[in-house]
């Protein structure tokens, strides 16, 4: 992904914007142009998803790249969002505490730094709820 590119989509990774067929009723993230259920007849609007989901696998990295190695071991799972789309994203808490059906809410985190004095990238990351 080019850089302008990256830029350009952040939008949609900080506030979880996809889209919507409203023909069919299906959500997509990352967002997309065309319905593959509708084809020409869907119609696709922007969607603000709540970010809220369900853990359906997970993993514990307990050897990471040098990037984020002060923060091994740490839980990345597949969430999927209330509305259906699923999302790859880390879990935010001991990795003994996760499971699969876990219910998590959606907090915006720190994701990474370029160096030391670099560019610092947040995103969104899951805490169980409560």
């Amino acid at each position: 992904m080019s850089v302008a590119r990256f830029w350009r989509k952040i939008p949609q990774r900080y506030n979880l914007i996809g889209t919507q067929c409203t023909t069919c009723g299906r959500y997509f993230f990352p967002p997309r142009t065309f319905c593959p259920e509708c084809r020409r007849a869907g119609n696709i609007v922007d969607h603000k998803f709540r970010g809220y989901g369900t853990v359906v696998t997970h993993t514990v990295i307990r050897t990471a790249s040098e990037q984020f190695e002060q923060m091994t071991p740490y839980v990345l799972a597949i969430v999927e969002l209330d509305e259906g789309p699923r999302i790859t994203a880390q879990i935010v808490c001991e990795p003994e505490e996760v499971f699969i059906g876990m219910k998590v809410t959606p907090v915006f985190r720190r994701i990474a730094a370029d160096g030391e004095s670099g560019v610092i990238h947040y995103g969104t990351k899951y805490v169980p709820a409560e």
